[in-house]
């Protein structure tokens, strides 16, 4: 028979082993869907717009103008696949595309890695609120990123 901390001990065990082993789905990510910009007003105008999770995807696409001209663009896209979630991101639409597994995710963070890309090595979106969403890129866990922060355009 356990002692009542022995026991407690094993249920604490046996929970962070399923919590750390559950499947994470698009719907944990569907946050992220909409059409978000910078703050106009500045030098470039960057977007990103996101559909919502239907058919084990997401697609979507970035856009940086400066002036009236864009200078940089992307075709989007996460998916499910049989051994987890990947963003695959075709800069001025590139192919292949590259692909970064999602190693974290819950109500307000994503977090794609591929430690073996030059640059970026993890891509990270993180929501404030319902109306703000950042976008860092970073060679990995404690260096420092590149961060834009959009707002959710609202359309009426």
């Amino acid at each position: 028979m356990l002692k009542p901390g022995a026991l407690i001990l094993t249920l604490v065990f046996a929970l962070s082993i399923s919590a750390s082993t559950q499947t994470l789905t698009l719907a944990d990510i569907s946050w992220m869907s909409g059409h978000w910009q910078t703050a106009p007003g500045g030098k470039r105008q960057i977007e990103e717009h996101w559909t919502q999770a239907a058919g084990a995807s997401m697609l979507g696409m970035g856009r940086t103008v400066a002036g009236d001209k864009t200078v940089e663009f992307e075709y989007l896209r996460i998916e499910q696949r049989a051994d987890g979630i990947y963003y695959v991101a075709h800069p001025k639409a590139s192919c292949p595309g590259t692909d970064f597994k999602l190693t974290r995710a819950s109500a307000t963070e994503a977090v794609f890695e591929k430690p073996e890309h030059d640059f970026p090595k993890r891509i990270i979106y993180r929501k404030s609120g319902d109306n703000t969403l950042t976008t860092t890129v970073d060679t990995g866990e404690g260096t420092k990123g590149i961060s834009v922060a959009l707002i959710r355009v609202i359309r009426g």
